[in-house]
């Protein structure tokens, strides 16, 4: 879930900041252009202070040094464009007459593009206006013009042409500034926000990590209720109380299938020593005292089933740390003779490899593995134990050669008192693999069921290789 909030939080983030330094990147670019713009304006305005009292020249003079005016504006914009490297000139009013004064001498009057368009709006009387927005990016110079007026008639107009780098490159420097704190906002909103996510989602993570265990079998798992909003935290505290009343529940059904079991086998025995004694007043071989003893004894083999069930059930597991491979073949040993007197070949592959497991819990899963694989298997036929290991688990692998289940029963396998159709007349409680289920899973593992081909059933059962969470 994390994984899934932090981005969506991440961006909702990016865009608010982008949504905050764009206009403000728009803003420092517009701001460092108009101090320029404002500063060429004061620079026209002084030059065309200069320039209005200039208003005459003699034939052929290109400016007029009657009274040294002209001569002062010239070296004003020679001196300014020396200085400043900026163009600047003042351009009479008629198009064919020469100019009173520029620096340098080589630039003339605008004739295209915006240095133009400036001097007419200039010579038409009309105040300078802030030019087209310059981005760093851009190649190009800055043109403001103002008007020169003399007795209320504009005689000429005052043309600066400025370079734009040092501007740009304060606009540049602006946006590395701004680009910066964007950045720096940025990772610390992705720090808020994974301190935030963490706050909020290590309840859920709690929770679902002791839903899981509690669906494993370790019923005993609980939420610890701190840290997080008052909601999760009050869910942890009902999700608690509905473990213990589920907790209660499972106890008191286990602890009245164990007294019943074990309730039941005293009268039980009595029952079948009556029909011993009672045996003794009828004909050696009566058929109906040899049922009656075959009944009880099952009756009796349920009983003891039920008890071993309701203590794997309940019992705690003594994980350790075992050879899995030794283990198995041990079992397989023990299970040879059996498979000897009913003709059928048990083969064991029994590699080492180590799991952590309760060996007595998995010893017992394997025999009911391995006894039930017997009992269903025809004699000639073969009963294969294979271990096998990876990264996180290792498997103990029965194949047998019976007759296998359908796709239905398949799924019904395991279940308590089930057992297939075609096989109600072989010896069998329907317990045995739902207790090598319940000692499995109290340990970590698990157990599961899949055909054979081309005949039979596989039953893998799977312990791992790690230490599971107490």
């Amino acid at each position: 879930m994390r994984t899934r909030l932090l981005p969506l939080l991440i961006v909702l983030m990016a865009a608010v900041l982008l949504a905050l330094g764009i206009p403000l990147a728009v803003s420092l670019a517009a701001a460092r252009q108009q101090e320029v713009v404002v500063d060429r304006i004061d620079d026209t305005a002084r030059f065309a202070s200069l320039a209005q009292f200039v208003t005459e020249r003699p034939s052929g003079s290109r400016v007029d040094t009657t009274d040294g005016r002209g001569e002062t504006l010239k070296r004003e914009l020679e001196q300014y464009y020396r200085v400043y490297g900026i163009k600047a000139g003042v351009f009479y009013r008629e198009k064919d007459q020469q100019a009173m004064a520029n620096a340098p001498r080589e630039w003339g009057r605008p004739t295209e593009g915006e240095g133009l368009a400036a001097l007419k709006e200039a010579l038409l009387g009309r105040r300078p206006h802030s030019p087209k927005q310059v981005w760093p990016w851009q190649e190009g110079r800055l043109v403001v013009a103002s008007p020169v007026i003399h007795d209320g008639d504009v005689v000429a107009a005052v043309v600066t042409d400025s370079p734009t780098d040092q501007m740009r490159s304060k606009i540049l420097r602006g946006w590395l500034i701004i680009g910066a704190g964007e950045i720096a906002a940025m990772l610390l909103a992705v720090g808020a926000a994974l301190r935030l996510t963490g706050w909020v989602l290590k309840p859920v993570r709690v929770l679902d990590f002791t839903t899981h265990a509690i669906a494993s079998g370790r019923l005993k798992s609980r939420v610890a209720v701190a840290g997080g909003p008052p909601e999760l935290r009050r869910l942890a505290r009902s999700f608690n109380e509905m473990a213990d009343n589920v907790e209660d529940v499972l106890e008191q059904q286990r602890a009245f299938v164990a007294d019943a079991s074990h309730q039941l086998r005293n009268p039980l025995a009595a029952l079948l020593l009556r029909i011993d004694l009672l045996a003794l007043e009828l004909p050696e071989g009566n058929e109906e005292i040899a049922s009656v003893r075959t009944e009880g004894k099952r009756l009796g083999s349920v009983l003891d089933d039920l008890l071993d069930l309701a203590l794997a059930e309940h019992a705690e597991s003594d994980l350790r740390l075992i050879d899995v491979g030794e283990l198995t073949a041990e079992r397989v040993a023990s299970w040879s003779p059996l498979a000897d007197d009913k003709g059928v070949t048990l083969v064991g592959t029994c590699p080492a490899t180590t799991a952590w497991a309760d060996p007595i819990a998995l010893s017992s899963a394997l025999d009911a593995v391995i006894d039930n694989a017997l009992k269903f298997t025809p004699a000639g036929e073969a009963v294969e134990v294979r271990v096998t290991s990876n990264g996180e688990s290792s498997t103990v692998v029965v194949t047998d050669g019976g007759p296998g289940l359908s796709d239905e029963e398949l799924e019904r396998v395991g279940d308590r008192f089930w057992r297939s159709t075609a096989h109600q007349n072989i010896k069998g409680s329907g317990l045995g693999l739902s207790i090598s289920r319940a000692l499995i899973a109290a340990g970590g593992g698990s157990i599961s069921y899949a055909h054979q081909k081309p005949n039979g059933l596989r039953v893998t059962v799977t312990v791992p290789r790690s230490r599971p969470p107490a």
